[in-house]
C-alpha cells in the first residue's frame, strides 16, 4: 500500500536526472518517488521529461516501434466493463460482427505491414475465446508470419493455461491483457470478473512462455496512488511490453467517474511509467491525440512505440502524421529487435 502521506524531501522530488541515474545504476523506483512524478508542478515537466529520456534512451536509443491493431471480433461482449464501448451495457453506436473472414484479417496484416509496423495485434471483444476463435488465430498466425514476417500479439480476453499453451504452439509472440487500473479500483470499473482473474491469465501467458503485454487506462476516477500502484503491479508481472491508455469518453459507454485529464499529467504519467519500468517497452496508446493533443510529440521521450492507425471502436490520426512527428523528433522507426540495449 502506498503510504500517500510520505514526507518527499525537496531534492528527491525535483532532482528528476539524479533520480534517472540511480535507476540507471539499478535502483527501483519507490512508490513513493514514482508518487511524487505525478504531482510535481507543472514547471519541473520538462526536466521530468529530460531524465525520463536519459533511462529510455539507454535500453531504447532514439527508435520507435509501431503497433496496428485489428478489432477481429467488435461488440457481442458479456462483460461489463464501464469504461469499454463494446461491453454488454454499452449503448454506444458501434459496429458489432463476429470474428472476422481469413482474407480481411490477413488483408489487416498487409496494412500493418505496409505502415511499417513490428508487431499485428489481433483483438477480440470477449470474456474469453470460443473454440472455434483459438483455432482460427491458431490457423491464421502462421500464414502472416510468412506472408508478412510480422510480430503476433493476441489479445483474447482470459485464457485457461490450455489456451496459452495452443497460442505459443501456433506461434503468438505475445498475449495482451492489460490490468487497467490498481487492484483496489478495479471493483468500481467491472463486477463480471475480478483483478485477480486478470493476474491469472497473465501467469498462464508467462508459464505458456509467451511475453506478456500489459496496461491500463488512465482516467477512470481514479486516485494518483491507483496509477502509481498499476505502474509497480506492471513490473511485478514482469511485462515485456506496456501500452498506457488515456480514457476516451465515448457515448453510450457506462463509466460516470472520470478524471479531467491535462497533457501535462499524462506525460508525467507516461514518465512515471519509465522509471518505475525503465527496461520495458512502453507504449503510448488510446487517447493519445484526444488528451496529448499538440505535445503527443513530447511523449516519446518516455515512451518508445505508438499505435499506427486506428484504436478498437476510435479512429487514431493518419499515419502520415505519426511519421513526420517522429521524424521531426529526430527518431528513427524500427523493426528490429537488437535495437534494445540491455
Amino acid at each position: 500500500m502506498i503510504q500517500t502521506s510520505a514526507t518527499i524531501s525537496a531534492s528527491q522530488a525535483t532532482s528528476w536526472h539524479e533520480l534517472a541515474d540511480r535507476v540507471l545504476s539499478g535502483h527501483q523506483t519507490t512508490a513513493e518517488e514514482a508518487l511524487a512524478i505525478l504531482r510535481a508542478p507543472d514547471v519541473e515537466l520538462l526536466d521530468i521529461l529530460s531524465a525520463a529520456y536519459k533511462i529510455r534512451h539507454r535500453y531504447f536509443a532514439n527508435t520507435v516501434q509501431l503497433y496496428f491493431l485489428m478489432n477481429a471480433k467488435s461488440g457481442l461482449c458479456p462483460e461489463d466493463c464501464t469504461y469499454c464501448s463494446q461491453s454488454k451495457d454499452s449503448e454506444a453506436e458501434i459496429p458489432k460482427y463476429n470474428f472476422l473472414s481469413r482474407d480481411k484479417i490477413l488483408e489487416g496484416a498487409r496494412i500493418a505491414h505496409e505502415r511499417n509496423s513490428k508487431t499485428y495485434c489481433m483483438v477480440i471483444s470477449s470474456r474469453g475465446p470460443t473454440e472455434r476463435e483459438i483455432a482460427a488465430v491458431e490457423q491464421l498466425v502462421p500464414q502472416i508470419k510468412e506472408q508478412y514476417d510480422l510480430k503476433i500479439c493476441a489479445c483474447l480476453g482470459l485464457l485457461t493455461p490450455a489456451d496459452a499453451q495452443r497460442l505459443k504452439a501456433c506461434g503468438v509472440d505475445r498475449v495482451n491483457h492489460n490490468v487497467n487500473t490498481s487492484p483496489e479500483h478495479y471493483k468500481e470499473i467491472c463486477s463480471t470478473h475480478t483483478y485477480e482473474d486478470r493476474i491469472e491469465t497473465l501467469q498462464a501467458v508467462r508459464d505458456a512462455g509467451i511475453e506478456v503485454c500489459s496496461g491500463g487506462i488512465i482516467g477512470m476516477g481514479e486516485q494518483d496512488t491507483d496509477v502509481v500502484q498499476m505502474a509497480c503491479e506492471l513490473r511485478e508481472v514482469g511485462a515485456e511490453s506496456i501500452p498506457l491508455n488515456f480514457l476516451i469518453p465515448i457515448e453510450g459507454a457506462t463509466i460516470t467517474a472520470t478524471n479531467k485529464l491535462t497533457p501535462r499529467y499524462c506525460l508525467k504519467a507516461l514518465a512515471m511509467f519509465r522509471f518505475v519500468n525503465p527496461a520495458r517497452e512502453l507504449r503510448i496508446a488510446g487517447g493519445r491525440e484526444l488528451h496529448l493533443g499538440s505535445m503527443q510529440c513530447l511523449g516519446l521521450y518516455p515512451a518508445n512505440s505508438v499505435f499506427v492507425g486506428d484504436y478498437l471502436t476510435t479512429e487514431g490520426q493518419v499515419a502520415e502524421a505519426d511519421y513526420k512527428m517522429i521524424d521531426e523528433m529526430g527518431f528513427v522507426v524500427t523493426r528490429n529487435e537488437e535495437c534494445v540495449v540491455r
